[in-house]
């Protein structure tokens, strides 16, 4: 009974591997941001939380739209129509570009913001000209991931990764010059980090777009591209896709944001130990993440071609996947709550030895709450990526605002601001939400899939 489900293992994470790897060096571009800039001292990595959390909010936005054009692309391919394919492309690219100087603007009006949210005026004023320049970076990085998405929705997963590995090594020898000031280089602290951000994400975008062009299957998608020649129907088709898409990861990624501002209201300690925290378990979700576009790519193909029997068995495979590779995730946590966030401080810094000390100490217990919510989290966008694969996005929009901010967030906000728990207080909320979500999800996916099989 097991072998229907863990046979298509092998596959599924074949295809799923080059996405996991790709959405891992999107966050290790964080993750080297955050130990360098660590080394500069707690104002610094927590000024780079308070700017990334901005960021954060735009790319989940960014980010979620773009999600419209996989299950299209899928379907198509599995169709073998290329023109439906290519209008879905267009149209989807047009609209994240669109989209990514949208909110590049709407950040810079945002910025004022920071002084009225109760967070330290030191950790302010240093992200202030960090976020100008990352801000920037959310036009490039939203045009890749029209790029990417419609490469993941010909299966072809391993050329966004490429894209992101180079980029993740511009970005590292960027900062190493420009945080530092070496060989010559001005010392920028992190300001110099926000111009390895930007310059990698420009790299991403043309690097992926060259390995499109020189591939047999993709180059008549990519080339010849009349992007103003528009169409209403299609626009209005990935918009509906697009938006509720953009609200789901909105919506996870606003309550994480809100785990932030929460924490700095807290203090610069506590909030760079959530930062640690945050970064840690952002790691371990994109391997959920390439999972799940799998799950969209597999049960596109699969309604591509009517076959809803196996598009459960498949998908349901793929969730299986997902629980047990979480389990793991969780395991480590546990294991090395207390090792794992010296990577991000100087702990032999003896003028800050009282601060590090009690981030660390915050971050040990983050991690045990967040090792709890790797399977929920897991799960949860396993499930999302399948729904969005059937193109069901207008219910499973409203499972995720219930889940975490009619949940979660008031958790999250009572126990932070009011009880003992404090920090890890924010994060029980956060594992509530998530927990919620996992649940209500699967639900919907249960009944959808039973229906479309009993109609077949």
């Amino acid at each position: 009974m097991i072998n229907q489900y863990t046979k298509e293992f092998q596959y599924n994470l074949k295809l799923a591997a080059p996405v996991m790897m790709g959405m891992i060096g999107h966050t290790l571009v964080a993750l080297v941001d955050n130990i360098m800039v660590g080394q500069l001292g707690t104002a610094e990595l927590a000024a780079v939380s308070l700017g990334n959390s901005f960021m954060f909010i735009a790319m989940s936005l960014g980010i979620g739209f773009s999600t419209a054009i996989t299950p299209l692309v899928a379907e198509a391919d599995g169709e073998n129509n290329f023109e439906s394919g290519k209008s879905s492309f267009k149209h989807g690219l047009f609209l994240c570009t669109t989209l990514g100087i949208l909110l590049f603007l709407i950040i810079l009006l945002a910025k004022p913001l920071m002084y009225f949210m109760q967070q330290p005026v030191e950790v302010v004023e240093l992200a202030m000209p960090y976020l100008d320049l990352v801000a920037f970076s959310l036009i490039p990085l939203i045009i890749f991931q029209a790029f990417k998405q419609f490469s993941d929705g010909l299966s072809m997963t391993k050329y966004p990764m490429y894209a992101t590995l180079i980029a993740n090594v511009v970005n590292v020898i960027l900062n190493y010059l420009l945080i530092f000031g070496k060989f010559g280089f001005p010392q920028m602290g992190i300001v110099g980090a926000a111009v390895g951000t930007l310059a990698s994400r420009f790299v991403m975008v043309i690097f992926l777009w060259i390995l499109l062009k020189k591939n047999n299957k993709s180059t008549a998608y990519v080339t010849k591209i009349k992007l103003f020649v528009l169409e209403n129907k299609m626009l209005k088709k990935i918009i509906a896709l697009g938006f509720p898409s953009a609200l789901q990861m909105f919506f996870e990624v606003a309550i994480f944001t809100a785990a932030i501002w929460l924490s700095g209201i807290l203090g610069k300690n506590p909030q760079a130990a959530n930062q640690i925290a945050l970064n840690l378990s952002s790691m371990t979700f994109m391997v959920a993440m390439g999972l799940s576009v799998a799950a969209m790519v597999r049960v596109g193909n699969q309604k591509g071609l009517q076959k809803f029997k196996d598009l459960r068995r498949i998908a349901q495979s793929i969730f299986l996947l997902s629980f047990l590779i979480a389990t793991v995730f969780a395991l480590i946590f546990i294991l090395c709550n207390q090792l794992l966030p010296k990577i991000y401080l100087d702990v032999d810094d003896v003028e800050n030895l009282v601060d590090n000390s009690e981030v660390i100490s915050i971050a040990a217990k983050l991690l045990i709450i967040a090792a709890l919510f790797q399977v929920s989290d897991a799960v949860q966008v396993t499930v999302l990526g399948a729904l969005r694969g059937l193109q069901d996005v207008k219910i499973p929009t409203l499972i995720t605002f219930f889940a975490y901010w009619i949940i979660g967030f008031p958790i999250s906000y009572y126990l932070g601001l009011y009880t003992e728990y404090k920090s890890s207080g924010i994060w029980i909320g956060l594992l509530a939400g998530l927990t919620a979500s996992a649940l209500l999800l699967y639900l919907r996916f249960n009944k959808l899939t039973k229906e479309l099989i009993n109609k077949n």
